[in-house]
């Protein structure tokens, strides 16, 4: 199953249009591309696909994403397991919701970001550091009812939130802290 596309996916794409808008060049992971929406819209703005590099856990998600963007790096990993070069931006709507036993093992990969819903996010921000350029960032989504975030490693800055039934989204710019900034 591949996560459909829905309200957090076109709500990141808003944030990450605004950024394309600002800088088409550099280098783009879009982490967990799914369907490919966020890097859609990069290419829609003028980004070079050759610049861009997708990623997913879901084989069937794999092959699609290397249909639709035959220009582009397509690889299989989880989280950065397979990647080794270094990214200006790094886009992730990532699992954030918390366990839920209810919910069907086949769907879990897709919304469930841990117990608490933050795990995968936390190993994803440990990893994310050694990826990101100088002077890169992260625009990450999460939600209210994602738990137990550590961004102690990254300046951030809410860009924006949006208010749905059951929960409020976060959309967040996430730039590495530097050794000065972290000692002080």
């Amino acid at each position: 199953m591949i996560y459909p596309l829905s309200e957090d996916s076109f709500f990141l794409s808003s944030f990450v249009e605004k950024e394309i808008k600002k800088n088409k060049k550099g280098k783009i992971l879009d982490m967990g591309a799914g369907l490919g929406i966020q890097s859609e819209t990069c290419i829609n703005l003028g980004f070079n696909p050759k610049n861009l590099t997708l990623t997913d856990i879901n084989k069937e998600a794999l092959k699609i994403l290397r249909k639709k963007f035959p220009k582009s790096k397509v690889i299989f990993s989880d989280l950065f397991e397979n990647i080794s070069d270094k990214f200006d931006l790094i886009i992730f709507n990532p699992p954030y919701l918390p366990e839920d036993l209810r919910e069907p093992e086949d769907s879990k990969i897709n919304t469930t970001g841990g117990k608490k819903g933050g795990e995968i996010i936390n190993k994803f921000l440990r990893q994310a550091r050694k990826h990101l350029n100088k002077k890169g960032k992260i625009l990450l989504l999460t939600s209210s009812l994602t738990k137990g975030i550590i961004f102690s490693d990254y300046n951030r800055k809410l860009l924006g939130t949006k208010k749905l039934f059951f929960e409020e989204l976060y959309v967040w710019e996430l730039r590495s802290l530097s050794c000065s900034e972290k000692n002080s």
